[in-house]
């Protein structure tokens, strides 16, 4: 299970999130309470290890603006919500000849959703399944319908590796994993204790029960495929 720990503005909490099992921290580069600059995540990311990866958050974000984000930062991952260049996660793969993972924010919201997953680049790594709220387009604490989305996927996009995201937290991350089977997750609001702040038990119980959802999927499957079928 791919874990990711978003929204991190100090040194403590990323390192905090490695060292309980994140296999990714998020910073945030557009408009919001857990803003930060680039010259600072550069000091925070060469203190983080190699392995762990460290993603870029951009809203409304032109090619070159995330470009140097990316270099000046330090940064190995880009997170993509809302742009009006529809060739932007191809051009990021082009020119970062593969060595930078894009990760692209769909909303769920409706029948629209479906065609969003049919019109993505395929350029993406990962698609980043999200809520939204009339304030906010990320870290707003609410959650969607995790069913409807697992259905859809599986209709429309069966192959497309999936992150949760939206409303998750240490008391619902198992039923979301469970229920939605996702690759991945990422969580923001849910483990903090003041926006940018993160509160380091609920740091600790988000990656534990996600690991622990993990477990059972992946032993509840070998299971599964052990019983003999007529």
């Amino acid at each position: 299970m791919w874990i990711k720990i978003c929204g991190n503005t100090t040194l403590e909490d990323a390192r905090f999130a490695a060292e309980c099992g994140a296999q990714a921290v998020g910073f945030v580069f557009a408009p919001s309470p857990r803003r930060v600059e680039a010259d600072l995540v550069r000091r925070i990311t060469e203190q983080l290890p190699p392995q762990l990866e460290k993603y870029g958050v951009f809203v409304d974000a032109g090619f070159d603006e995330i470009v140097s984000a990316v270099n000046a930062g330090g940064l190995t991952g880009v997170q993509l919500h809302r742009t009006a260049d529809v060739l932007l996660p191809l051009r990021l793969r082009e020119h970062f000849a593969g060595r930078v993972a894009i990760l692209r924010v769909l909303h769920f919201m409706g029948p629209e959703f479906e065609q969003q997953l049919k019109e993505l680049s395929r350029s993406e790594d990962a698609v980043l399944v999200d809520s939204s709220t009339p304030r906010a387009i990320g870290g707003t604490g609410t959650s969607f319908d995790w069913d409807k989305a697992r259905s859809t996927f599986l209709r429309a996009a069966p192959n497309l590796r999936v992150v949760a995201a939206g409303g998750l937290a240490p008391e619902n991350v198992k039923q979301a994993i469970q229920t939605m089977r996702p690759w991945g997750v990422d969580v923001v609001s849910g483990v903090e204790s003041a926006p940018g702040k993160k509160d380091p038990a609920r740091v600790l119980a988000f990656i534990r029960q996600a690991q622990e959802a993990a477990l059972l999927d992946t032993v509840g499957s070998a299971a599964e495929s052990r019983v003999p079928h007529p």
